[in-house]
C-alpha cells in the first residue's frame, strides 16, 4: 500500500515550524547564561546581531525599548520656548498663516500667556473656516493633557493609549508650561525617526533645541561649525566636520544609546542611534567649557598687560 503523498501546505507548515525552531535554538545559543544586568542583555542582543539573528532596524527598535523606561517626558519634550501655539487673542489673520505654514495636525491654543491654556485644536477643524467665517473656535477645542517633567516615557506613551491623545503639555513642579511632547516623539525613540512630507522644511532649523539652562539636544547631522557658533566655542576635529562623526571618532566605534562621552568641557549622550551611525544627541556645558578663540584672545591680551605692568 503507498503512502499518501503530504500535501504542500503540510509541508509549508513544516518548513516554518522548523525554522522557527531554528530561531529559537539560535538565540538561546546566544545567552550562554542568564543576563543579571541590563549591560549583559545588551552584550547579548550585540551578539544575536553579529550572528545575523535579526537586522539592525530591530536591533535599534529593542535597544530603544529599553532606553524608552530609563527616560522622562523632559528628555524629549519640545521646550517651551519652541513650541507654536495659537493665541485666540491675535487676530485670525495673524495666526491661521502661521498655523497652515507650520503643517502641524495640533496646535496648543492659549490665551495671551502660555500657562493660559485653552485646549488643543485639531488642524482639520479649521477647515471649517472656509464655509463658515463665523465658526468659533473655542467652542470646538478638545481638552489639554497636561504630565509632570518626571513622569518616565513608557508611562507617557501607556498614557497616550488609555486617553488617545496624541499630545501632551509638559508642566514643571509649579504647574508652569516647560514644553510639549507628541506620541511620535515617543515613538521615534523606539523605532528611530519618523519623517513627513513636512520634516524636510527647515532642515537645519532645529539642529539643536535647547532643553533648559544646562543640556541641549543636538542632531548628529550638525556641522561643528554651526555647534561652535551656537555655544561661542573652538571644537575641532581633523577628520569630521559634523557633531556625529567628531563624537564616533572619540568613541572609536559607532555608540550605542545610552552611552556618554566628554570632549572638551561638553558631555555628549547618545538618545538615538542605530548599528550604522548616532542620530541625536543630548549635550551638557560642563565648567570646564572649551575656550573660544575669542575668549584666548582676551586672556592673552590680559597676561600681556600683566607682564607690561610688571616689567
Amino acid at each position: 500500500m503507498q503512502d499518501q503523498p503530504h500535501s504542500t501546505t503540510e509541508t509549508a507548515d513544516g518548513d516554518r515550524h522548523s525554522e522557527k525552531r531554528g530561531f529559537l535554538s539560535r538565540l538561546r545559543s546566544v545567552f550562554v547564561k542568564e543576563p543579571t544586568t541590563r549591560e549583559e542583555f545588551t552584550e547579548a542582543l550585540h551578539r544575536a546581531y553579529g550572528q545575523k539573528l535579526f537586522d539592525a532596524q530591530a536591533l535599534t527598535m529593542m535597544e530603544g525599548a529599553l532606553e524608552v523606561g530609563e527616560l522622562s517626558a523632559v528628555d524629549l519634550m519640545v521646550p517651551r520656548a519652541q513650541i507654536e501655539a495659537i493665541d485666540i487673542k491675535e487676530p485670525r489673520e495673524v495666526w491661521l498663516p502661521k498655523v497652515i505654514a507650520r503643517g502641524h495636525s495640533r496646535f496648543p491654543v492659549i490665551e495671551g500667556d502660555m500657562d493660559d491654556v485653552k485646549g488643543i485644536l485639531h488642524a482639520k477643524d479649521l477647515l471649517r473656516l472656509f464655509v463658515d467665517p463665523d465658526y468659533d473656535i473655542r467652542a470646538h477645542l478638545r481638552p489639554a493633557r497636561f504630565i509632570p517633567e518626571t513622569q518616565p516615557l513608557n508611562v507617557v506613551l501607556r498614557d497616550f493609549r488609555a486617553t488617545r491623545n496624541h499630545m501632551a503639555l509638559v508642566i514643571d513642579e509649579f504647574g508652569s508650561i516647560s514644553g510639549l511632547i507628541t506620541i511620535e516623539d515617543v515613538i521615534e525613540q523606539v523605532v528611530g525617526e519618523i519623517d513627513d512630507e513636512f520634516d524636510t522644511i527647515n532642515q537645519d532649523k532645529d539642529n539643536i533645541i535647547v532643553v533648559d539652562s544646562e543640556h541641549w539636544r543636538v542632531k548628529a547631522e550638525t556641522y561643528i561649525d554651526q555647534f561652535n557658533e551656537f555655544f561661542d566655542v573652538s571644537l575641532h576635529d581633523n577628520y569630521c566636520e559634523t557633531v556625529g562623526g567628531m563624537v564616533t571618532d572619540r568613541f572609536e566605534h559607532v555608540p550605542h544609546r545610552g552611552e556618554t562621552i566628554e570632549i572638551d568641557g561638553f558631555r555628549f549622550k547618545v538618545l538615538t542611534a542605530d548599528e550604522r551611525q548616532a542620530h541625536l544627541f543630548l549635550v551638557e556645558k560642563l565648567v570646564s567649557a572649551a575656550v573660544t578663540p575669542l575668549a584666548q584672545e582676551d586672556e592673552s591680551a590680559s597676561e600681556g598687560a600683566s607682564n607690561a605692568r610688571a616689567a
